[in-house]
């Protein structure tokens, strides 16, 4: 495979690193941004009214954009959406656990994983710590955690039938001694180097701590933790950072990274919330526009909702569509819902295939069985939210909800590429 693909991966697999949490994707997208002569502002301050390079931090979400020097009130966006969480697990209150001499951690499901993809992995434990003074310390333990697998000598069947309690059997352990003999949050405290004492509340989620590696014949394959949907967020991040003065001056390219996607995206930093909606209106005020001159702009705009779907599977064909199906290393794909699950309609088809053959790169279609439920993304959000037109799109993948996903090495370069030409217009 040419080199392009393979740095492209790798330089995934260290955003994948640095990224074991929605807080950490945020600031690591914020400070890429940042290198690339980006602003952050501030919610609370007012916001310049001159061309340039901005980008909002909110919780674990983020919004940027590039505001060129003849746009007006009327000037459309090209959005190019996706999300900065992923299922796994979340700690609960009083964390530190424990029984029979095991040191455990107290752990809540978030969102749908695969369970048993979570056995047998050395896990971080990484998100935010909220001080006492309302200040927040990003925190990273590394690797600490493990939920060990029963033996098959104490379960004979446990190849022909497996299934995990969500309660009894998915807290992790971190060590060993009485459970009153440690304290879960003071390691955390200390790998951000903050006092445990000031600490009021916390988000904090498991992450797989194994970086992501390409192999397979011609380095076909890329494997990592959070595929779904750091893969698209950092496609976004890289295209929007790399876009130099050859824009086009007709639209206002924009990055938007939601955060609670895998849990319904209700929330002040979800795709369901008022982010991407703020942020447009304060773009538009800082252009002079009125509620009028708003609505034009979001009827002539665009929003590409980017995020993984499946690949064809070697050995469950049948949970397939029988003629629609994609492959891993084909290329990025359009997906596609009778009901509405996914945004892409016609018109939102075409103009993505627009997109791909200026970009060079050719696209797959997308289209879950009949006998198979239709997961959703932010893109039907979006669009109810903003009316906004939206098409659903991503990259094919294995092992989706995994703690260790699977994808093309080149869909994540050609998806990036696409995502280049839409910023550019």
């Amino acid at each position: 495979m040419p080199t392009a693909p393979i740095a492209h991966a790798e330089d995934l697999a260290a955003f994948v690193d640095a990224s074991p949490s929605s807080y950490h994707a945020a600031a690591e997208v914020a400070r890429r941004l940042q290198d690339a002569g980006f602003t952050a502002l501030d919610e609370t301050s007012a916001w310049p009214h001159t061309a340039g390079r901005y980008f909002v931090l909110r919780d674990g979400a983020l919004i940027a954009w590039v505001m060129p020097a003849s746009a007006s009130g009327t000037t459309p966006v090209h959005v190019f959406g996706a999300h900065s969480d992923s299922p796994g697990f979340k700690l609960k209150p009083q964390p530190s656990t424990g029984r029979h001499g095991w040191l455990q951690a107290g752990v809540e499901v978030y969102g749908g994983p695969l369970l048993n993809s979570w056995l047998d992995r050395e896990l971080r434990l990484a998100g935010r710590l909220v001080l006492d003074d309302g200040t927040e310390a990003l925190a990273d333990s590394g690797p600490l955690l493990r939920l060990p697998q029963l033996a098959i000598h104490l379960d004979r069947e446990a190849n022909e039938r497996f299934a995990l309690d969500k309660q009894a059997h998915t807290q992790p352990v971190w060590g060993v001694g009485a459970a009153d003999s440690a304290d879960l949050l003071a390691e955390l405290a200390a790998s951000a180097d903050v006092d445990a004492s000031r600490i009021r509340g916390y988000d904090l989620v498991t992450a797989d701590s194994a970086r992501g590696a390409v192999f397979g014949r011609d380095d076909a394959f890329f494997a990592a933790g959070r595929l779904d949907d750091l893969a698209s967020v950092h496609a976004g991040t890289v295209a929007i950072t790399a876009l130099g003065d050859d824009i086009a001056a007709d639209h206002i390219p924009m990055l938007a990274v939601f955060d609670h996607e895998e849990v319904g995206s209700a929330t002040r930093s979800g795709a369901a919330g008022p982010f991407l909606q703020d942020v447009l209106e304060r773009v538009g005020l800082a252009l002079g526009a009125d509620r009028a001159d708003r609505m034009r702009a979001l009827a002539s705009s665009w929003c590409v909702s980017s995020d993984v779907g499946h690949s064809i599977h070697p050995n469950f064909p049948e949970k397939h569509d029988p003629h629609v199906r994609p492959l891993l290393g084909s290329g990025p794909i359009l997906k596609l819902n009778a009901n509405q699950r996914y945004a892409s309609d016609g018109a939102g088809s075409a103009a993505w295939h627009r997109w791909c053959d200026a970009a060079g790169v050719t696209s797959q279609d997308f289209v879950s069985n009949n006998t198979v439920p239709c997961g959703s993304t932010i893109g039907p959000i979006t669009a109810t939210r903003l009316g906004i037109r939206t098409v659903d799109v991503g990259i094919p993948i294995l092992s989706m909800h995994s703690a260790r996903e699977l994808a093309g090495t080149s869909d994540l370069l050609d998806l990036t590429h696409v995502a280049q030409t839409f910023f550019r217009g």
